[in-house]
């Protein structure tokens, strides 16, 4: 059964919209997971794409044009839907692309709607676990429908951290001086590689906080 709220705004209708859509695309993505393969590459060598990204992608924009014809789409794989009225979206289809294509247990599908290009409302869904989050702007955050809140650890030594790596190896270099002063500090930390899913879990309480440099749009 699709999880879903009851909208009583704009943000809450397109929080509805985003939560339902993601759920479509996370039972597509599931379906092919085992079998990835990738199709291609994109900003480097180790930056892959799937079929699956594209086939998510693709379900993904015929939902959201369905149920808010003339949307804008700015997605991560295909070009922009240039839409005719104020709402937007931004798709990230396979979030954990290098993980589902490992067969690792940490993909997520995105989707962020805004109004006039502010950010109202948005939905993650844990493709394998199977939680569903989501929000709207003056409305909170939710898992599975029930609401969420960060935890307040008492210091840096106290928490746990998630973080993630560029593609390209000059930044990576950077990004691990970084996580050497970084790493004593703090109780641990994670590179689970899913940039939205480590957002979610901040926001849940499941990570005390969380840092990457060049994510895009998509990815948050």
């Amino acid at each position: 059964m699709l999880a879903s709220v009851e909208p009583s705004s704009a943000g809450e209708h397109l929080e509805a919209v985003a939560l339902d859509v993601a759920q479509l695309a996370a039972q597509l993505v599931r379906e092919s997971v085992g079998q990835a393969a990738a199709a291609g590459t994109k900003s480097t060598p180790t930056d892959v794409v799937t079929a699956t990204d594209v086939e998510s992608e693709s379900l993904i924009r015929s939902e959201l044009l369905a149920r808010c014809p003339g949307s804008t789409i700015v997605g991560e794989e295909l070009a922009d839907d240039v839409g005719t009225n104020a709402v937007g979206w931004v798709v990230d289809p396979i979030d954990g692309t290098v993980n589902f294509l490992y067969d690792l247990p940490v993909i997520a599908v995105s989707i962020a709607a805004t109004i006039h290009g502010k950010t109202v409302a948005g939905a993650v869904c844990d493709v394998l676990r199977g939680d569903v989050f989501s929000a709207a702007i003056d409305a909170g955050a939710r898992r599975n429908g029930a609401a969420i809140r960060a935890r307040t650890p008492g210091s840096l030594g106290d928490s746990l951290i998630g973080t993630g790596f560029a593609y390209a190896a000059e930044r990576r270099r950077e990004q691990t001086e970084i996580l050497t002063r970084l790493l004593p500090q703090a109780r641990d930390i994670r590179c689970m590689g899913s940039a939205a899913l480590n957002l979610c879990w901040v926001a849940c309480g499941r990570l005390d906080g969380y840092y990457e440099q060049d994510t895009k749009p998509y990815d948050y």
